[in-house]
C-alpha cells in the first residue's frame, strides 16, 4: 500500500511574517507557522512540551529555534526536540510552498 501525504494549503507566503508565528486550525488542530530570516518554513504543533503547555506561536525565533514564550526553553525548528539541560519534544509537520502558497500536511 502506497501512503500519499496530503497537503492543505494555509496562505500565501506573503502572509508569514519573518521571526512571527503564525496559527493556522486543520482538522481542529492549532498549527504554529514560523518563517526564519533566511525564508525556511517550519510548522509545529502550538502548543509547549512543557508539563504546564502554553501556545508556541508568540515565540521567538533565533536562527532555526524557537524560545517558548513562557518558560524559555529553547526547541529545535526542524526536529522540534527541546534543547538540553530541558527535555522534550513538539510534534512537526511537513511543510512546502507551491509557488507562492504555502501548504502542511497533517
Amino acid at each position: 500500500m502506497i501512503n500519499t501525504i496530503e497537503y492543505i494549503d494555509v496562505g500565501k507566503m506573503d502572509e508569514i511574517m519573518v521571526r512571527i508565528g503564525k496559527v493556522v486550525v486543520i482538522e481542529k488542530e492549532e498549527i504554529a507557522v514560523f518563517r526564519t530570516s533566511d525564508n525556511q518554513l517550519f510548522a509545529l504543533e502550538n502548543k509547549s512540551p512543557h508539563p504546564k503547555g502554553g501556545p508556541l506561536a508568540e515565540g521567538i525565533v533565533s536562527g532555526h529555534y524557537l524560545y517558548d514564550p513562557l518558560y524559555d526553553w529553547r526547541i529545535n525548528l526542524e526536529t522540534g526536540e527541546v534543547q538540553e539541560p530541558d527535555s522534550g519534544k513538539v510534534r512537526t509537520y511537513p511543510i512546502r510552498t507551491v509557488g507562492d502558497r504555502v501548504q502542511i500536511a497533517i
